[in-house]
């Protein structure tokens, strides 16, 4: 480095980090298929493009000032770091050092932590497909990063935050500072944005489960770098996470399938990717903290539990349209909470209850949930109501009825008037069947 030595760095840590980096990554264009297959097929566009708009703008906002107030040690403080970015031209020099870990560089870590903020709020947008403009969600992507992720961000992870550093609450890769934060504000602009047109009489199915499957798919290999990369370094306990996160994620698979086994006598493809989510969910804040036969157990639980909780939107009658708060909301509350029964000492520092432990441990979790789900839920609740009462946040109702890719975006995600050309040898097309009676406005609402 020009004007001065480059401190010693590890390349094998920095190789797993920078790795795990784009990892994390890819897990929001996996997001983005596994709630696009859940949408109806005239919202497909429209939830690749939420999950899609989120990239592009929480990077910026990381560069801008994102990864300094989430983490800069300037102006340090209990409740947020510095405004001004560490990610700036004056600031690029000081981040080709290694951090205090040793062997990483700075700016790794503040690529690393930079797709966490992109998939959480990413994460939000499954709660109101199908209902939002797709400019106002962009500027409630800025509003809420800006004023939630990154200083809950701080608070759990950053230097001197108060509910990591300060109360000792064990977050080991976001079961708080994502989950439970991205969950609680899907449940708030649920509530401020109302229900779908039909909701919940029509049946809201998902129109393509193979892409459901397959982005269930893509994030569950990018989780191995949201977890076992949260380490900051290849070492053990990077197994350690990752063998959790596989042994849990595949334990909720099968609690997830056998309740619906029981309840409506069929195992489901939906039923199977959402329990893998469950799983890898729960086991996000946990999984560098328990053992293997705790994290099987947690994955067990949270496939269980979230499966039998998605049927509380009809009853409590909020539209929770990807069931965004059943999964990550209750899986993150999950996961975090059952830390403190089943931490062990040699990775945890301190016993879980059922390991011969005391309460103090299950009592600081369950506080971390509290702080994090209230202010998530009010802060979200306030923005999304401000942006509905000035420029509005859900589109006509019309405008759904139609379809919000061809309102928003002008697209549709399928095509089926165009016609090709022929194949060679193929038999001549067969003479176009007279036009069907319009449809009514209730059966365009169908999924698919």
């Amino acid at each position: 480095m020009r004007g001065g030595s480059v401190p010693e760095i590890d390349s094998g840590h920095t190789a797993w980090i920078l790795t795990s980096s784009a990892l994390v990554l890819l897990m929001t264009p996996g997001l983005a298929l596994f709630y696009g297959g859940m949408t109806r097929s005239k919202g497909v566009l429209n939830m690749l493009m939420m999950c899609f708009g989120a990239i592009g703008v929480v990077s910026l906002l990381w560069i801008f000032y994102g990864f300094s107030l989430a983490f800069s040690e300037e102006v340090g403080g209990s409740s947020i770091g510095g405004l001004f970015s560490d990610l700036s031209a004056a600031g690029m020099r000081g981040l080709f050092e290694t951090g205090e870990e040793g062997g990483l560089p700075i700016l790794a870590f503040a690529g690393f932590q930079m797709m966490f903020a992109v998939i959480t709020t990413a994460l939000i947008a499954g709660a109101i497909a199908d209902r939002a403009k797709f400019g106002s969600w962009l500027i409630f992507a800025v509003i809420w990063a800006t004023l939630v992720y990154f200083p809950v961000a701080h608070w759990v992870w950053g230097a001197g935050g108060w509910l990591g550093e300060g109360m000792g609450v064990l977050d080991f890769a976001g079961g708080t500072a994502v989950h439970i934060n991205a969950g609680a504000a899907a449940l708030a602009l649920a509530l401020v944005l109302g229900k779908r047109v039909g909701w919940p009489k029509e049946k809201m199915k998902p129109h393509n489960l193979p892409l459901v499957l397959l982005g269930a798919g893509l994030l569950w290999f990018g989780w191995f770098g949201f977890n076992a990369g949260s380490e900051l370094a290849a070492n053990g306990i990077s197994a350690v996470a990752l063998v959790n996160t596989q042994v849990a994620t595949a334990a909720a698979v099968l609690g997830w399938i056998f309740v619906e086994w029981i309840r409506f006598g069929k195992p489901t493809t939906l039923g199977a990717a959402s329990g893998a989510i469950a799983g890898l969910v729960a086991i996000t804040p946990a999984c560098a903290f328990v053992e293997p036969l705790g994290a099987i157990a947690i994955g067990a639980i949270a496939g269980v539990v979230c499966s039998l909780c998605v049927s509380l939107k009809y009853k409590l009658g909020y539209d929770d349209s990807l069931d965004v708060v059943a999964v990550h909301f209750v899986g993150g509350v999950i996961g975090s909470v059952l830390i403190g029964l089943l931490a062990v000492e040699v990775l945890a520092d301190e016993n879980g209850l059922l390991y011969g432990g005391g309460v103090g441990l299950l009592g600081i979790q369950t506080l971390g949930v509290v702080v994090v789900a209230v202010y998530s839920f009010v802060m979200a609740w306030l923005i999304a109501f401000a942006i509905e009462k000035t420029i509005g946040f859900r589109v006509k109702p019309e405008d759904e009825v139609e379809g919000i890719d061809l309102t928003e975006h002008a697209e549709a995600g399928y095509d089926f008037t165009s016609t090709g050309p022929s194949l060679v040898g193929s038999a001549p097309a067969r003479p176009a069947a007279a036009p069907a009676a319009p449809e009514s406005a209730s059966s365009e609402k169908v999924a698919g």
